[in-house]
């Protein structure tokens, strides 16, 4: 049960079935059709133990009107005695025709009598886990929704009048009548349904509320700009100047800085709209006010190519930026946790070891996590409760070039602010893409051929069934993370590719990358790319974000089914990013499922990364997009934030008005609803 979350008799009472199956009424063999699943009563006739490839249990049944043979390929010798001829069995089960007649497999089965009641409301049939029988559950449930309190805590007038109680619909839902809807029951359109996605969603927005006030009861640093400062002097020395999206965002992260709560802001953007520069302005203003900052990055591919861009921009102008990584040898670690212990370093840049329980700072203003969603959420909130002191919290600047669609902020991210870059930066050219089959591989790599004898550069990536930087599992073993649990690393594939393509493009240069490599490996593989050394890279997807190599402009994206919609894009973003024309190839193999080719056709329609999102929300769900399933909890069951999303408006007014006029009533009904939930819902 626990495996299940059902641990309180409330939790039991909001496990609703995933089905229902029609126990109320019987059906005669002559009136019933093959492949319909009926529920039939009648008399054993003969029993017996068949070995046809295996050995099979035939039970022949009579209802008076027909015969059915009953075949079960498991069973135990105490139901053939049970089942013994004249006993009088209630099945339930598909109807189809067999060899030897009209038969079910596998049917469930009832020793039943001559007076022996039908049920009266439809049987639920609910989510379990191996091990842990339907009859079981349906017992447990019942017993759970008899104990739990069910009374109404939301005032009437904020609920529509034809909405059923919080125990009606409960009750309704568990044991609905037989004359009700099946598809209202499916679709979730039946006003019991609407009760408790209501119920749910308002319990989601009070505690993303409420964590919003508790934030602004909090003291921050306060983080003022001044003429001349630092930021203005690195605006002077960047080779390029903000766009207006940039500008734009720049002054709301001042604005939250220089306030005296902490900052609790998310910045989204495109692939290479530029959200790097606004992090290091944001940096620059922290810095010139005396404090440090920390930026964390989910990959040591990416944290290097911030630090390297930041030390770039920064350290002529007289800032100590630190590194630190699960790879580091021991020795320089501790320089570097020196330096940032003694304020010496006033940025930190690196991967999850930036929240080891060595790492201490002197006077941390401001945190900056890239790539946020790729965090888990306990990660995060890790983060956070490391960074909080005594008396002042750090500001909180999230970044993430997965576009949150609006309904999904209004509701996963009501307690933060975001800003939008949405323009890209001059001079990045449209890129193209398109979908083979992997039938046409030789000629992708004839392509490939022309490109490089051209002077371009070309991505080739592999998928990988386990893909994790060597230094994020050096960091989580020593926060104490079961990293032995992963499944076993394949990198078959990378490599055969890797070899095939030096074997077919001999004379030009082929790297190879993946996240297994001695972390100098991969920087020397890294640095050789870059420099044009290499022509091609053969890579699985540590270069997914954070890789700048403008010369290249061709990338093969190798059994691109395998890959999700939001990934898909963000390796597409490594092309296009300098003033040649760039094409992206994705290779599929056949045959596709629906969710693959709903991904490679919405690759192939758009590069705009706020219509991608939404079709991936379409198609993979708010849990898995946020990155919340790596909470253990999925944060919303009931409601769907594409049909709802009237109710999601609906439930933040509600919420409102609870918070601040009922108080007491808004924390028994979070209480209720999330229990320790409520925590992942802030981070």
């Amino acid at each position: 049960m626990d495996k299940l979350g059902l641990v309180r008799d409330i939790d039991l009472a909001l496990h609703l079935p995933l089905r229902y199956e029609d126990e109320t009424r019987l059906t005669l063999l002559r009136d019933a059709r093959d492949g319909q699943t009926v529920q039939v009563e009648g008399v054993v006739r003969d029993n017996r133990i068949e070995m046809r490839g295996r050995r099979q249990l035939i039970v022949k049944l009579d209802d008076g009107t027909g015969e059915v043979l009953l075949r079960f390929l498991n069973f135990y010798g105490s139901q053939q005695k049970s089942w013994a001829p004249g006993v009088r069995l209630r099945v339930r089960g598909e109807l189809r025709l067999g060899f030897f007649g009209r038969e079910m497999v596998h049917p469930t089965v009832k020793v039943v009598r001559d007076d022996t009641p039908l049920a009266e409301a439809l049987t639920p049939v609910y989510p379990t886990s191996a091990g842990l029988p339907q009859a079981y559950l349906r017992k447990a449930v019942a017993a759970g929704l008899a104990r739990a309190p069910l009374d109404d805590i939301i005032p009437a007038h904020l609920l529509p009048a034809r909405w059923p109680s919080l125990r009606e619909a409960l009750h309704f839902l568990h044991h609905p009548s037989p004359e009700v809807s099946v598809a209202a029951l499916e679709d979730h359109s039946h006003p019991a349904w609407q009760r408790l996605k209501f119920e749910e969603l308002l319990a989601q927005q009070m505690s993303q509320l409420q964590a919003r006030m508790e934030r602004a009861a909090l003291k921050a640093p306060v983080l003022q700009t001044r003429p001349q400062g630092l930021h203005e002097r690195l605006l002077g020395v960047l080779p390029f100047a903000l766009t207006a999206a940039q500008q734009r965002v720049c002054t709301e992260i001042a604005e939250d800085l220089a306030r005296p709560q902490p900052m609790h802001r998310l910045l989204q953007g495109d692939v290479g709209s530029g959200k790097t520069v606004v992090a290091a302005i944001a940096a620059a203003i922290a810095m010139d006010a005396g404090w440090q900052c920390a930026l964390m990055a989910p990959t040591e591919i990416l944290a290097e190519q911030h630090f390297r861009k930041l030390v770039g921009w920064l350290e002529p102008l007289g800032v100590k930026v630190a590194w630190l990584t699960g790879s580091l040898k021991a020795k320089t670690k501790r320089e570097q946790l020196a330096l940032v212990a003694s304020g010496e370093a006033q940025l930190v840049v690196g991967t999850h070891a930036v929240i080891q329980d060595q790492v201490e700072f002197a006077r941390l203003g401001l945190a900056l996590i890239d790539e946020q969603h790729r965090f888990g959420v306990a990660q995060r909130l890790q983060l956070r409760r490391k960074l909080e002191s005594a008396e002042l919290e750090p500001h909180l600047l999230m970044m993430s070039a997965t576009p949150i669609p609006r309904t999904l902020a209004m509701t996963y991210l009501a307690d933060l602010e975001v800003s939008t870059i949405d323009e890209l930066p001059p001079g990045r050219t449209p890129i193209v893409t398109k979908v083979f089959a992997d039938t046409r591989r030789p000629e992708v790599i004839e392509r490939i051929r022309d490109e490089v004898a051209k002077g371009s550069q070309v991505y080739w990536v592999c998928p990988l069934i386990d893909e994790t930087e060597e230094s994020d599992q050096a960091a989580d073993e020593k926060a104490g993370r079961a990293s032995n649990k992963r499944p076993p690393l394949d990198l078959s594939n990378v490599t055969q590719t890797h070899q095939e393509l030096s074997e077919a493009l001999q004379g030009f240069g082929v790297g190879l990358l993946h996240g297994r490599l001695p972390a100098a490996e991969k920087a020397d593989v890294m640095a050789r790319f870059s420099s044009g050394e290499l022509s091609v890279l053969v890579a699985t997807t540590v270069i997914e974000v954070g890789v700048d190599v403008p010369n290249a402009s061709l990338m093969v994206i190798e059994h691109a089914e395998r890959f999700g919609l939001s990934q898909l894009h963000q390796l597409r973003g490594r092309v296009g990013r300098g003033a040649v024309a760039s094409v992206c190839v994705l290779l599929y193999a056949s045959p596709l499922s629906d969710t693959g080719k709903s991904r490679l056709k919405a690759m192939a329609e758009t590069n705009d990364g706020f219509e991608i999102a939404r079709r991936d929300l379409d198609i993979r769900g708010p849990g898995e997009f946020m990155g919340s399933r790596q909470s253990g909890a999925a944060l919303l069951r009931f409601a769907d934030l594409v049909e709802d999303q009237a109710m999601v408006a609906r439930a933040r007014a509600a919420a409102e008005q609870m918070l601040s006029q009922y108080p007491q009533a808004a924390q028994r009904h979070i209480a209720r609803w999330l229990g320790n939930k409520s925590e992942y819902l802030k981070a």
